[in-house]
């Protein structure tokens, strides 16, 4: 059975910790996220982040999942902030620079290293933008490292497209998926 029919979505609760964190212990995976603390940051953030205004929008609430296979084994980590809107900012100038009014997403995940090559990372971006929990959610979008060719090429199987083409600040470009 092909892993996008029996991969599944469950909230990331403290308990599911343990198997993810050794994730953050390969080097690719800390190049691109960081360490151990990422995980433990998103745990934290589920309820902390309400009302805040990041980069001109506001954090709506956040969302973390881990995607189980067909055993219930974790495979992979996906989360992030839902935001009233989605802005592009010019940290030069510490100011909005263009408004997408659509209510959004902005997700980041990670697939167990053990399992890379698999289509897990697809499956679990898929099933990211149909979770019913984020129903309400109208654009996804994700930060990638120009060099991530794994990222982009999963974030392109499942129809993300260019935001922007040049890195930012951070040196990051965004892709988006509207709903």
């Amino acid at each position: 059975m092909p892993v996008c029919e029996t991969l599944r979505l469950v909230p990331f609760e403290p308990e599911l910790l343990p198997p993810v964190l050794p994730w953050f212990d390969h080097p690719d995976v800390q190049r691109h996220l960081g360490g151990r603390s990422w995980p433990e940051r998103e745990l934290a953030l589920r309820t902390a982040a309400r009302g805040e205004e990041f980069r001109g929008r506001t954090v709506l609430r956040a969302r973390s999942f881990v995607a189980l296979d067909a055993d219930g084994a974790p495979v992979a980590l996906i989360g992030g902030d839902v935001y009233d809107r989605w802005t592009q900012w010019d940290p030069a100038t510490e100011q909005v620079v263009a408004t997408d009014e659509r209510r959004t997403m902005g997700a980041a995940y990670v697939v167990d290293p053990a399992r890379w090559r698999h289509g897990y990372g697809t499956a679990t971006l898929r099933a990211l933008v149909t979770a019913d929990a984020l129903a309400d959610v109208e654009q996804f979008v994700l930060g990638v490292e120009p060099d991530n060719t794994a990222s982009l090429r999963t974030a392109d199987a499942v129809g993300f497209g260019p935001l922007t083409t040049e890195p930012d600040a951070e040196g990051l470009v965004y892709l988006h998926r509207a709903r």
